[in-house]
């Protein structure tokens, strides 16, 4: 009979503790999301003070809250920002490296060329005064196209060196016989023995695959370097996906609605989230380590058979060699010249016929190693070799920073996850996406495909990113390019009017290279001239040692064994 007494008693008395339970819930207070809140830049205004029902949120756990919907609106907005400047900081490294990197090499080339084309216009300027300065446009015009070819623009290397030889031998020949006047029709005539007679040896042969190579390797790796940087560029922006916004919002701040702001997420619900958002950078891995694979073989190149010590040593008995050629066949080069286009008409009566020999062996005699001249030649070599010292050091150091970025893009979720002031170590003491404790879900692989399962994010995996794609196609294009440099194979590239990224000259091809013809001044003899024949010749004859000395001092910055 004591039965329903009791009964009502234990009903009242739990109904009781319930209430007084429910009370304390709805009693504990915001102000810790107030003041994180606040921390973040946003008002106060219409913020709980305390814990209020959370039926409104579509994001956070419904339970009390110290969030309303505008609140949740505003944290998931702040999650975006956050991540994007989370995966900004965690690639901001490969990018400064590349950007620095491509701007110190692009600067080590470029002066390479200049301090070339300068010592060697500043030693010819005080050695032969007027008459270099004459002749010089041959040089001027080598050098520009040479940097045109290296900065992008659509230069066919053989085909410019092609047509210097042949306006070499076209002033060349008139040089030799003076007592002759040349039409443009017979200089024509005379460009076609180039190849035939071969009046320069194997100097021709041996520089147009010197440079060729050379030049090649350096475009393609500055080229690369500058692809490199663009890609990284673009891919550290993030396209934030709603799937990825709602995950981002529950990971940072859902903590903050429940009223624990100081609260982190665990570590791997951290890596389930960010590879969920992140799934199509990291598919760009595969094409990024063949890109850096291809960029460290081209670097070998430019490290390894480009060396200056072995070119400096015979620079000057290559010199001599080459002059002596010339002398050798300038008999036999003019007889079948003569035989082939015709004999020419004299230029007029009281002109001599010496022959220029005496000028070249007088200048140009071989030297003995301990006859090596200590002039200007020899400080502009010595300046030359420590920019290119410096060049060698950067090669190597860029080499290094490209090893660590491989499998950069996989890694990135490991590098944000990792960061303390993003997850919490402590695996009992994190945000697990509802409460704080342990996280229990496995880490999805990377990569699109594997987020089919993904517990935290919803992903699309049908619907690749068509921007990320390009950065492949990007990469994947860039990779052919190295890979034909590293063999010594050209690629064209458009000029930089033609990106229409405004990356930069290089990032393109064509299969047709406009080719620049330029055709040689005719060099008459001078009517003026009281002196015989052979003392004009005197005065022209030094056009050819000035392309020899700037040719094999080119070959110095271009050797490649």
């Amino acid at each position: 009979m004591w039965k329903t007494p009791v009964v009502g008693f234990i009903c009242s008395l739990s109904l009781l503790l319930s209430l007084t339970c429910a009370g304390d819930v709805k009693s504990r207070s915001c102000s810790d999301m107030r003041q994180a809140y606040t921390a973040k830049g946003f008002s106060v205004h219409n913020v709980p003070h305390q814990e209020i029902s959370g039926e409104h949120l579509r994001v956070c756990p419904q339970g009390y809250t110290c969030c309303t919907s505008d609140m949740e609106d505003k944290l998931g907005q702040q999650s975006k920002l956050d991540f994007e400047k989370l995966v900004e900081e965690s690639s901001h490294k490969i990018r400064t490296i590349l950007t620095s990197r491509h701007k110190k090499f692009d600067e080590f080339f470029l002066e390479l060329l200049d301090n070339s084309e300068k010592s060697l216009n500043d030693m010819f300027v005080r050695t032969y005064g007027k008459l270099y300065t004459h002749n010089s446009e041959m040089f001027e015009d080598l050098f520009s196209e040479l940097k045109r070819y290296y900065t992008g623009g659509n230069v066919n290397l053989e085909e410019m060196l092609n047509d210097f030889w042949s306006r070499l031998l076209e002033r060349m020949f008139q040089l030799l016989n003076s007592q002759y006047t040349f039409t443009d029709d017979y200089l024509e005539c005379i460009s076609k023995y180039t190849d035939q007679l071969k009046p320069f040896g194997d100097v021709p042969r041996k520089l147009k695959a010197q440079v060729t190579k050379a030049f090649i390797a350096a475009r393609s790796f500055v080229q690369g370097l500058m692809v490199g940087r663009e890609v990284a560029n673009r891919v550290a922006k993030v396209n934030i996906s709603p799937g990825c916004g709602k995950a981002l919002t529950k990971m940072l701040y859902c903590p903050y609605c429940g009223g624990m702001p100081g609260l982190k997420p665990c570590a791997n619900y951290c890596q389930n989230v960010v590879r969920g958002c992140l799934a199509n950078q990291a598919d760009l891995d595969p094409e990024w380590n063949l890109f850096i694979d291809a960029m460290l073989l081209v670097a070998d190149r430019l490290e390894g058979p480009f060396n200056i010590e072995a070119v400096v040593e015979p620079i000057d008995v290559k010199i001599s060699e080459a002059i002596m050629t010339m002398q050798d066949n300038s008999i036999q080069v003019s007889s079948k010249v003569f035989q082939g286009c015709g004999h020419p008409k004299l230029a007029g009566s009281g002109r001599s016929t010496r022959g220029i020999s005496d000028v070249f062996n007088r200048r140009f005699r071989p030297y003995s190693p301990e006859e090596r001249p200590t002039t200007a030649a020899g400080t502009s070599l010595d300046r030359l070799r420590i920019v290119w010292r410096t060049m060698q050091h950067s090669v190597i150091d860029i080499k290094e920073k490209l090893k660590e970025s491989k499998k950069f893009w996989s890694s990135l979720p490991d590098r944000i996850c990792a960061e303390d002031k993003v997850t919490d170590p402590d695996e009992e003491q994190c945000w697990n996406s509802h409460t704080k404790g342990r996280y229990f879900p496995d880490v999805v692989k990377d990569g699109l495909t594997n987020q089919l399962n993904n517990p935290e994010v919803e992903v699309d995996i049908t619907r690749p990113d068509t921007f990320i794609r390009q950065q492949i196609m990007t990469l994947r294009v860039m990779t052919n390019k190295l890979r034909n440099a590293y063999n010594g194979k050209d690629v064209y590239f458009q000029d930089s009017s033609d990106e229409e990224s405004g990356s930069g000259s290089g990032s393109g091809f064509t299969t047709e290279p406009e080719v620049v013809h330029t055709e040689p001044p005719m060099v008459e003899a001078d009517i003026s001239d009281p002196q015989p024949a052979a003392n004009t010749a005197h005065q022209q004859s030094p056009s050819l040692p000035l392309l020899f000395a700037v040719i094999t001092l080119t070959t110095l910055l271009l050797q490649w064994r």
